[in-house]
């Protein structure tokens, strides 16, 4: 999965693809996020819960151990390892949802740049991406940020990219925030019940997407 994806829908749509129609602990505001073209160490919307409560905080995209200081920090989590390996070992409890409303690929069609493709649910509806992050309260030992968990593409997407991020079906989605749903239950999700290729369309968009100086509505229209 590319470093670049748009989350340009008010919060209270996305909490309503989420299907919580309870009161959630808005620190985002009320106002369209209006993120067409969001990149890395960006603050982005994500959904957690604490004390029984949904919150929406802007969190930032991007997380390392403090201990991990040769690296930058990474984006994406790969979900054969995310349960069991020691960069991610502290976070993988900590369970989130970034909700997006597309992301972009690049593919080198043999054109002097590589073209940009918009990635999104067939039916426009929001995309849930299982995510794990150090959330907000959470312990201050660690900086905060989150990472997407990502898997193989299948079908025509591989095309696209050979990785895509693990999104979630509503239902599972819930699942996946509830903090007692077991880590068993959880890495079962992320491994074998990730929306199919065949939710989601993709079509080329400018060229334009790849300047994160850009941040127009634009950006997210065919070519």
């Amino acid at each position: 999965m590319c470093g670049r994806l748009s989350q340009y829908r008010g919060i209270h749509d996305f909490v309503a693809a989420l299907g919580m129609p309870g009161a959630v602990v808005n620190n985002v505001g009320d106002q369209p996020l209006g993120r067409y073209n969001a990149a890395p160490t960006k603050q982005l919307a994500l959904f957690h819960i604490a004390n029984d409560t949904l919150y929406a905080d802007p969190v930032t995209w991007g997380w390392r151990p403090h201990w991990a200081t040769d690296r930058a920090a990474p984006i994406n989590a790969r979900v054969e390892k995310v349960a069991h390996g020691p960069f991610f070992r502290q976070i993988w409890p900590h369970r989130a949802i970034c909700p997006v409303d597309n992301w972009f690929e690049w593919v080198d069609e043999g054109g002097p740049n590589k073209q940009p493709y918009l990635i999104r649910h067939r039916n426009r509806s929001p995309i849930l991406c299982a995510s794990i992050g150090q959330l907000p309260g959470q312990d201050r030992s660690e900086h905060q940020g989150f990472v997407i968990i990502t898997a193989d593409s299948e079908g025509g997407m591989v095309d696209i990219h050979d990785r895509r991020p693990v999104v979630l079906a509503p239902d599972l989605a819930r699942e996946w925030l509830d903090p007692a749903t077991p880590k068993e239950r959880a890495e079962h999700m992320a491994l074998q019940q990730g929306e199919a290729e065949e939710a989601f369309e993709w079509f080329k968009v400018s060229t334009a997407v790849g300047n994160v100086r850009n941040y127009g509505q634009e950006l997210i229209e065919p070519v």
